[in-house]
């Protein structure tokens, strides 16, 4: 579940004075001394910094429904930065990458400065698909670092809560690093303290084996009385970036949590090979296959590279909210728009208020992506009529791609489509 969300959409706070401004706005629903505010206000703290350094969001079902056109423009919530540039290895279109969260923007800064001033891929696979390796900051320093701005500079080379220089996350395995990264290392800590251990997943040599190791390792983890307390618990589940009013949606009906967890990790574990199924090396091997060999998130890939870098001055990233850039450009001036889940724990004011935008932004056939943690669209009668209806909505193929999202953590993926004569 993406972190980063705009003006209602963001959750994480921006670096200026008013640092909590913005997610307090979105996530601060109850009253601080209830039970529920109290889950709210711990949640601002802990979204400060960085929280995802991979998007986990399957960018091949993205692209599929954007359809992107040469000279188009994307709007979408940056995050990790992993999307955006899959995105621009796609098609020849303007990307613009939005985000409130300071550190996800210095993430996709650094991105965008090493796709343009890395000496090769060699060096550039090494700096993100390994991530682990001192000749990694160095070449920040020799490569990166003089390309940067003054705040993206800053924010790597300042020191995080234990001392050490932020940029070393590339020096010792960034995708153990963030929120995310150290809530999935937690989830490995207490596997294996009930000696179940989630790597064996990865030794699988085909679906089948995948099944019978997670039926064997992990799926006995969720009947366990003091794990399944434990997924009731909202701040259980802070890492994965759900805040209290998206953990109702993606409970939904069902009784226990657990039962919701564990049939979304089995899904990961067993319904996608793993040849071809990044997120779960993510999940089970906390980090990218090693030796080149395993799959890789499209703006990765060796056949890209030179694509990437000859169209990496398409990405703009601003550190901005998504509503108000969207207030600034031109009526019908943009065709295509990535949301991630942030609508799950928006308000009915900050939803008809973004959608408000899209409708005036919209091109004529203009694509609207993004997903939810139930099953089902969110939008109707929660934004106006007179907004939803100039759009088009194919259940059917959203439930089909659904199907297909290697990420498997979200329960939709939704399109929605302007009506051409309505724009």
């Amino acid at each position: 579940m993406l972190i980063s969300r705009s003006d209602g959409t963001a959750k994480t706070a921006t670096a200026d004075g008013g640092k909590f401004r913005r997610l307090k706005q979105a996530v601060h629903r109850h009253k601080p001394i209830s039970g529920r505010g109290l889950q709210e206000r711990l949640f601002t703290l802990v979204f400060s910094g960085l929280v995802y350094p991979q998007i986990w969001e399957d960018p091949v079902i993205d692209l599929e429904a954007l359809d992107l056109k040469d000279g188009e423009h994307l709007v979408g919530i940056a995050s990790g930065g992993c999307n955006i540039l899959s995105y621009a290895v796609a098609a020849p279109a303007r990307v613009t990458a939005i985000d409130l969260n300071p550190a996800h923007v210095a993430l996709n800064k650094l991105k965008r400065a090493a796709v343009e001033h890395l000496p090769d891929y060699a060096a550039f696979h090494r700096f993100f698909a390994e991530a682990d390796s001192r000749e990694n900051v160095d070449a920040y320093n020799t490569w990166i670092r003089p390309h940067l701005d003054e705040t993206s500079r800053r924010y790597w080379d300042s020191r995080n809560a234990i001392g050490r220089r932020r940029i070393g996350y590339f020096g010792t395995n960034l995708y153990r690093h963030g929120l995310l990264g150290k809530f999935i290392s937690a989830g490995h800590l207490l596997a294996r303290v009930h000696g179940s251990n989630p790597r064996r997943i990865l030794t699988a040599r085909s679906r089948e084996e995948q099944r019978q190791i997670f039926e064997a390792e992990l799926a006995p983890l969720f009947e366990k009385k003091h794990i399944r307390w434990l997924c009731e618990r909202p701040s259980a589940l802070f890492g994965l970036g759900i805040p209290p009013a998206q953990f109702d949606a993606l409970k939904g009906n069902e009784k226990h949590m657990a039962k919701v967890l564990r049939a979304r990790l089995e899904r990961l574990a067993c319904d996608f090979d793993l040849a071809d199924n990044y997120f779960a090396w993510q999940a089970f091997g906390r980090r990218y296959a090693t030796g080149g060999a395993g799959p890789l998130p499209p703006y990765l890939k060796r056949e890209n590279f030179d694509t990437l870098r000859s169209r990496i001055g398409n990405v703009d990233v601003q550190h901005r909210s998504f509503t108000e850039y969207l207030a600034e450009q031109t009526p019908g001036s943009v065709n295509a728009f990535v949301l991630l889940d942030a609508q799950d724990w928006m308000t009915d004011e900050q939803l008809s208020d973004l959608w408000r935008e899209i409708a005036r932004a919209a091109a004529p056939g203009a694509r609207v992506i993004f997903r939810t943690a139930g099953e089902e669209t969110i939008l109707p009668g929660r934004i106006p009529d007179d907004i939803l209806n100039r759009f088009d909505y194919d259940v059917e193929r959203c439930k089909a791609w659904t199907a297909r999202d290697r990420s498997s953590i979200y329960g939709g993926f939704h399109l929605y489509v302007m009506r051409r004569e309505a724009a």
